[in-house]
């Protein structure tokens, strides 16, 4: 699963997903959040039921050792930099509960407490993949898009338990997260931002980017962003024009969700008008913003064992879809 195994493995945390489901509450799970909201609509509960029981600390290992022992052998030695391993949300199992759900009262006060202890373990796993040689990391990330669906944002205002508003939460996930990615200069780190991947080819949420576009750009501390742009519910690119001169964004224009292919030279000239709002937002020329610009397909071909509406033949011509708009935009580059 694309969440990996990093809080399993956390001391303090511990999976209620074992066999027969015990020891959980459904009234804990934020009926309004749009993977839950999905979630609950086949299922009685999410498909992990994974919560904080007593103080969070790291085990002292990192969860992606499996991953590290597979990519090392099959990559020379001096490409083991450019191995990417991606770690799941620190908001991960504090945003599908409800206030003052995801952890017990007497082991923490409130969110801050939570967030140190969690922030902690975030830099730990980053300084045990550093020193095995890793200097890329990505973030997956669901709930960020989350603060841009008025579907979310309307549940969150009538959830009288929140004791934040939704840009208050906004606000202290950023200030979470920079704590979480605190990390060695030489290591680069990216987030996605997705939008659901689920069986059927389902997507979770819808809204642009707007709304947090600022903060996330500018506060956020991270190099950069992977975003969804393969359909109309992400909005356009306008946004963009608030990422600053230092950050990269690839675009996820090709959907990873169906076999059909898009037009590329419709993709080529949708990656040459985000730039253009990229250099206006930096006072940069077209060529100078595409130098922080890539393309992608807009999330994984299978977040879950189900997959999606795709064959292997499908996923490679999309793969080789994305290579020759690359060409294309960047001749001669990797």
């Amino acid at each position: 699963m694309f969440w990996g195994t990093f809080f399993e493995e956390l001391h303090g945390m511990e999976d209620r997903q074992l066999g027969v489901l015990k020891g959980y509450d459904a009234s804990m799970f934020r009926d309004y959040a749009p993977d839950v909201k999905s979630f609950l609509e086949a299922k009685e509960i999410p498909n992990a039921v994974t919560v904080c029981v007593g103080k969070i600390s790291h085990p002292g290992h990192t969860s992606n050792a499996r991953e590290l022992e597979v990519m090392k052998a099959n990559v020379p030695e001096a490409e083991w930099k450019n191995i990417k391993i991606t770690v799941i949300s620190p908001s991960w199992y504090h945003f599908r509960y409800r206030a003052g759900r995801a952890y017990p009262q007497e082991v923490y006060a409130n969110d801050e407490e939570y967030f140190a202890d969690v922030a902690k373990a975030y830099q730990t796993e980053l300084k045990l993949l550093h020193d095995a040689g890793i200097r890329n990391i990505q973030i997956d990330d669901p709930n960020l898009a989350y603060f841009c669906s008025e579907a979310m944002l309307t549940g969150w205002k009538a959830d009288m338990g929140n004791t934040k508003t939704a840009d208050g939460m906004f606000d202290a996930y950023v200030k979470f997260y920079n704590a979480c990615f605190e990390r060695p200069a030489d290591m680069h780190l990216g987030i996605h931002l997705c939008r659901g991947n689920y069986m059927g080819s389902r997507h979770f949420s819808e809204g642009a980017y707007d709304n947090i576009a600022s903060k996330l750009f500018k506060d956020l501390n991270v190099d950069t962003y992977y975003l969804e742009y393969d359909t109309a519910r992400a909005g356009g690119f306008e946004p963009l024009k608030h990422l600053p001169k230092n950050k990269n964004v690839i675009l996820g224009v090709i959907t990873s969700k169906f076999p059909e292919l898009e037009d590329k030279e419709k993709m080529v000239q949708r990656v040459y008008q985000a730039a253009d709002f990229i250099a206006e937002g930096s006072g940069q020329s077209r060529e100078e913003a595409l130098e922080r610009v890539g393309v992608s397909p807009q999330c994984g071909f299978a977040s879950h064992a189900e997959g999606n509406s795709l064959g292997y033949e499908d996923m490679r011509k999309k793969l080789q879809l994305v290579r020759g708009i690359a060409d294309q935009i960047w001749p001669s580059q990797p």
